[in-house]
């Protein structure tokens, strides 16, 4: 390989490696505007209503930019992939009303601890249901997650029932799309464009009665709109990034999004007692030591 030919490969691996902090830094980031839109008097569900409305002209959008066109049409017209793509759309949407509610009652921690067990979750059911072998460091992981969730457990006085659902469903979302024959852009369209329907429709409702928020004011009408493309903008950032970076990059980066959202927690003053702070140890310590399976994997590419 030339020099010319290794500095684009450089760049090109720097460039996927800046827009997938990117995309995980908007992610841990997204609590800052369902919170500020709580505080305008926008409930849990006008915005998730909202966010599945703006996101699909902006999935479109860039569909239609990345030349996904064909793709997106030969998915609508596969009944299959479609319900397959419509369950998937559930599970991320009960995943967004829970979130988007829980940041809103002073749950930033306990939400970001679902997002830290996610990973761990997901490499538990590769063994399960596709019987991907999961190695000693695996194993030491997914031990140090579960003590964590019972040490937090015991600190709340009840299971962590936010972040298990959020962790839960985001599990189900990825095993339903690991079975969809769509392109990550095509598939994520379809997902937004079904549930574009029940969120116009339930948004209309709201300001029928009035109830929601939207159109009161510019400032919280803008924020509203906002909810579109800060849904459509990270995953699309992810899809690219998926396919230019190792496995092991993305192993160590994807914990950024639940740190960003834990240091808002403390920031706005949620309580974190000392056995609750204890049981982020063992959470962290299984991230680590996913993150280094990760990277140890990757060498071995």
């Amino acid at each position: 390989m030339t020099g010319q030919g290794r500095r684009s490969g450089t760049d090109a691996a720097r460039q996927a490696l800046i827009a997938s902090i990117v995309c995980y830094l908007l992610w841990g980031a997204t609590p800052i505007l369902f919170m500020s839109l709580g505080h305008a008097g926008a409930g849990a569900w006008e915005i998730v209503g909202q966010r599945a409305m703006w996101a699909a002209p902006w999935a479109v959008l860039l569909v239609l930019v990345g030349g996904q066109g064909p793709e997106l049409w030969r998915v609508l017209r596969q009944p299959r992939t479609v319900g397959l793509l419509a369950l998937s759309a559930a599970s991320v949407s009960s995943g967004w009303v829970v979130f988007v509610w829980a940041v809103n009652h002073g749950m930033n921690i306990e939400s970001s601890l679902g997002y830290y067990i996610n990973p761990l979750m997901n490499m538990a059911a590769g063994a399960v249901f596709f019987r991907e072998r999961i190695d000693r460091i695996g194993l030491a992981a997914i031990a140090l997650a579960a003590i964590g969730v019972a040490i937090q457990t015991m600190a709340l006085g009840h299971p962590p029932i936010v972040a298990l659902f959020l962790a839960t469903t985001f599990w189900i979302y990825g095993l339903i799309r690991r079975q969809v024959d769509a392109d990550a852009l095509a598939g994520l369209c379809v997902e937004c464009l079904l549930l574009a329907g029940p969120g116009i429709a339930f948004s209309l409702w709201l300001h029928a009665h009035g109830a929601g928020i939207f159109g009161q004011a510019v400032g919280s009408s803008v924020l509203l709109s906002l909810t579109g493309p800060v849904t459509v903008f990270p995953l699309a950032l992810f899809s690219w990034t998926a396919r230019r970076l190792p496995f092991s990059t993305i192993g160590f980066v994807q914990f950024l999004s639940p740190t960003v959202s834990f240091l808002i927690g403390l920031a706005v003053g949620e309580r974190l007692s000392p056995l609750a702070a204890f049981s982020f140890v063992f959470i962290w310590a299984g991230a680590i030591m996913f993150a280094y399976g990760a990277w140890r994997a990757g060498r071995r590419i």
